[in-house]
């Protein structure tokens, strides 16, 4: 199988959240070329499911597209690499819903972007959640949570009302292991 190989690296921008780098690389024909790569720590999604089905999400501010959206609660620790990504999950989901889950159980692994970005996304199942206190991060001081059935998070999701990529693919991939 052919594989492109990396001549240099420079990195162009970095900040607590990501690297970007430009890439010089050598294609299997042997011809040259460049790749931006952004460099980031994969993230944690939850899937929190009350007892009885409905799925709690979390609406925020998205500077980069100016705009609100619902979404699965999701996050990294950056000021901590390396955390396991139970832990980040465990973390993220009382700090932005005000729950903690008795059972969490992994369901998969995806990439976010993976044409220009190496970050992937480990995607829990929450259960049995149990109601513990909120500790939203500054940048979150606006996040509003509430529960939502199957059918609505359905409409949400073709209403465009959610139109986090890694949010409907984990709830995709839940809906495909019938979980």
């Amino acid at each position: 199988m052919s594989k492109v190989q990396q001549i240099s690296r420079r990195t162009v921008y970095e900040n607590r959240w990501m690297r970007v780098h430009q890439d010089r690389v050598q294609f299997p024909d042997e011809s040259k070329g460049v790749y931006g790569v952004v460099d980031k720590e994969d993230f944690a999604l939850i899937i929190p499911r009350h007892a009885d089905g409905r799925f709690q999400l979390v609406e925020q501010y998205r500077y980069p597209v100016g705009a609100r959206y619902w979404e699965f609660p999701q996050g990294s620790w950056e000021t901590t690499p390396g955390t396991p990504p139970e832990t980040v999950a465990q973390g993220e989901l009382q700090e932005e819903t005000g729950f903690f889950a008795k059972t969490l159980s992994q369901v998969g692994h995806l990439f976010e972007a993976y044409g220009f970005c190496n970050q992937g996304f480990h995607i829990f199942l929450a259960t049995d959640l149990i109601p513990a206190p909120a500790d939203k991060d500054h940048e979150e001081q606006d996040l509003v949570t509430k529960a939502f059935t199957d059918a609505e998070v359905k409409q949400m999701i073709l209403s465009s009302q959610i139109k986090d990529a890694p949010t409907v693919a984990a709830f995709g991939l839940l809906t495909l292991l019938d979980i």
